[in-house]
């Protein structure tokens, strides 16, 4: 069995709509696609039962970003790929060539999205602006105002410029006023606290309804009078547990009902799951799903190792963890307010205890920006592919959940 580990980064417009996802191959010391040997009989295999999928439930229907070396450019592996689902991003270039050329030629010709991503502002490199679509800028490296000097030649074929290493939302907008288009970055989850905010009545409801999830037994009575005040509520949770969780031709209609057929703890990740939808917004909706597969690959990992011991506290604290982001409101203030266990508590306001060191592992791993993640795997028991396989499954989990509410 082949495995390699991805990880994915967000790529968001000024809207903070999601578009597409850097793909990081943790296997590789540039996170490149990997360099399958072509003359192994299996290569096509690997890529297409190994690769391919995971590519297509990790990018969650939306652009998939990959780094492809020149080699597996002239391999010809973007091949494997619809045009329309990824983006060919070039690396390990310093200078421009005739090869380059003509290989950036040959996949625009084939309907393939390019992006050039060691832009050094070199005119040296204009010869390749027919044939790309996307110049991304490390405004680490650049200053991103000079970038005006070239806007005007970029502009003419029709390219857009994507931020990398965006992390607050004042950057976000310094940038899109210079003219960028997309921003790939944490922003998102660095949200601008607004001093002296309260909660609308029906998010301080949607906190309520997620608190009844912490209760053991579970309240079925409280959680029905809650959401009975919106019908919308009902209707979206049934839908979603017929859609996602029962895996029978029998249509649940009732809390109690769902209950019967899927026990407690799953009901409950269902209710939790619907309240944060609720609180969520379309600024948001990236944290949002961060959260969700942070959550589901926590309870999916605790339950096969090391963390069983906090498995009752993984799901919820994973749910959790954006929820500053979502609400725009002090995380110590948002959990005032909730029956938060300790331990979630100390894990989301401190990153302390098992619970702690858990969350900040699955989310360095999940968010590909920690260089020594497998070291930290392996400390803690974990293997790799366990943790990969689980990765994507909760993608999958995701965009199921996801499309449950549209």
């Amino acid at each position: 069995m082949y495995n390699t580990y991805i990880a994915r980064q967000a790529i968001l417009d000024r809207n903070a709509k999601t578009i597409g996802y850097e793909l990081l191959f943790r296997d590789s010391q540039n996170n490149e696609f990997p360099e399958i040997d072509p003359d192994i009989a299996s290569s096509k295999l690997i890529v297409e039962n190994h690769i391919h999928g995971d590519i297509l439930a990790i990018s969650m229907n939306k652009l998939a970003f990959i780094n492809f070396t020149e080699k597996c450019l002239i391999n010809k592996y973007p091949l494997m790929f619809d045009p329309s689902s990824i983006v060919i991003e070039l690396v390990g270039h310093t200078t421009t060539s005739e090869r380059l050329l003509k290989i950036t030629k040959f996949y625009h010709e084939k309907g393939y999205k390019v992006a050039l991503t060691e832009y050094n502002l070199d005119e040296q490199w204009d010869v390749l602006f027919p044939f790309i679509s996307l110049i991304k800028v490390d405004i680490e490296k650049i200053n991103p105002k000079r970038l005006k000097q070239v806007m005007m030649r970029t502009k003419a074929h029709g390219i857009k410029l994507v931020a990398e290493k965006v992390e607050t939302n004042l950057q976000l907008q310094s940038l899109a006023e210079i003219g960028f288009n997309f921003y790939q970055g944490f922003f998102y989850h660095r949200p601008e606290m607004i001093e002296g905010k309260t909660l609308a009545p029906f998010k301080t409801q949607m906190l309520n309804l997620m608190s009844e999830t912490f209760k053991t037994p579970l309240n079925f009575e409280a959680i029905a009078e809650i959401i009975s005040h919106d019908v919308n509520l009902s209707i979206g949770l049934l839908k979603m547990v017929n859609n996602v969780a029962t895996g029978t031709q029998v249509e649940l209609t009732s809390i109690k009902q769902a209950a019967t057929y899927l026990g407690e703890e799953k009901l409950k990740q269902f209710v939790s799951i619907l309240a944060l939808s609720k609180l969520s917004s379309e600024q948001t909706e990236e944290a949002a799903k961060q959260a969700l597969i942070i959550g589901k690959l926590m309870h999916e990992i605790a339950r096969k190792s090391s963390f069983k011991d906090v498995l009752e506290y993984a799901f919820i604290t994973g749910l959790l963890s954006s929820i500053e982001a979502i609400l725009k409101m002090p995380l110590n203030e948002i959990l005032a307010t909730m029956p938060v266990a300790q331990p979630i508590k100390e894990a989301l306001l401190h990153g302390t205890g098992k619970l702690g060191i858990f969350l900040s592992l699955i989310q360095n791993y999940v968010n590909g920006d920690d260089e020594t993640i497998n070291e930290k795997l392996q400390s803690n028991n974990l293997e790799g592919g366990q943790v990969h396989s689980a990765f994507v499954d909760a993608c999958r989990w995701c965009s199921d959940i996801n499309g449950s509410f549209s």
